[in-house]
């Protein structure tokens, strides 16, 4: 099979059809319709084998993930989603683990109404690129840098997941056989609060999504906003999964630390937080408040009640010396 056939075989015609795609695949570039009064929002993320997934990741949950972690960077600008772009490597054409790639592109793509419109196909080591892009009206698109003191911080579901999961798959972490289920799909095929993001634009003050740790995300908000925050770790939102599975502390240690949650870490002013349940209240996500924006220039304390603790918080980075 050479790469267009793969493109024909695989991608083209598969997956929701939108109305404000003029040309999709096919041919040298897509021509795309932008609707009046709607500013375009455009993400990248790239998911590479061994670093962002499991070698032996079956094909449905990888393109589950690559495309979710980019819907996800969309819902934390207040954006709808409509586009995608894919770019995938791969060392040799296995018809089985495409079958079920294109399965889990088709089926994310359905449920979130996007269209793949484009990308690359090429031989190298694994890794999937896509490039998302979503509709925002104009002047309304959430951002890192508007949380003053005084507002609240809210993170949506629960923390730590995604980091108990990798360190289970990989052997590090025994996990009863009635949790592996549950927290292999937070892994593997988190859900974007796509929804929550573009009712959030109405209440938020500022807003990131949750990827490299909630620590080192937070720190984005308050370099962005230029303020200091309070946590408090008593109150970090923590699922069954995890409480079950390993002691308190290292409970708030994977809640703090761990990255691949894409769960929506946003602030709420206080005259807006009385409107933020009834804003939320036609979503499925929880949410939880667990801490303050104060006054100060980018400082972070964690608390337990009113005592301060301490914790390793670097969180995830690449290129880390």
């Amino acid at each position: 099979m050479k790469e267009f056939d793969l493109i024909e075989t695989f991608f083209k015609h598969k997956g929701y059809q939108r109305r404000d795609v003029q040309i999709g695949i096919g041919d040298d570039a897509a021509v795309l319709s932008v609707p009046a009064g709607q500013s375009l929002v455009v993400t990248t993320d790239t998911l590479l084998s061994g670093v962002h997934f499991p070698v032996n990741t079956p094909g449905r949950a990888v393109a589950n993930k690559a495309v979710s972690v980019n819907l996800s960077d969309l819902a934390a600008m207040g954006a709808e989603p409509a586009w995608l772009s894919l770019s995938l490597s791969m060392p040799e054409i296995d018809k089985e683990w495409l079958n079920g790639f294109s399965l889990g592109l088709q089926e994310l793509t359905e449920y979130y109404s996007v269209q793949l419109i484009g990308g690359d196909t090429v031989k190298g080591p694994l890794s999937v690129t896509i490039t998302a892009q979503g509709f925002v009206p104009e002047n309304q698109a959430l951002t890192r840098g508007g949380a003053k003191p005084g507002d609240w911080i809210y993170v949506t579901g629960n923390l730590g997941d995604g980091g108990l999961a990798l360190d289970m798959l990989q052997g590090r972490m025994d996990v009863a056989p009635r949790h592996k289920n549950y927290l292999s799909n937070r892994l593997n095929c988190p859900t974007p609060r796509v929804l929550a993001g573009t009712m959030l634009r109405r209440v938020a003050s500022a807003c990131i999504d949750i990827s490299d740790g909630l620590v080192q995300d937070l720190r984005h908000i308050l370099n962005a906003s230029q303020v200091s925050a309070t946590i408090q770790v008593d109150q970090l939102p923590l699922s069954q999964a995890m409480q079950e599975s390993v002691v308190n502390d290292q409970a708030i240690r994977y809640a703090l630390t761990a990255g691949d949650d894409y769960e929506l870490l946003f602030t709420v002013s206080e005259e807006q937080k009385s409107h933020l349940q009834h804003v939320l209240s036609t979503t499925s996500e929880g949410f939880t408040c667990i801490g303050q924006i104060i006054g100060g220039q980018g400082k972070l304390e964690l608390r337990r009640g009113k005592e301060k603790v301490h914790y390793d918080v670097l969180g995830f980075q690449h290129f880390r010396d």
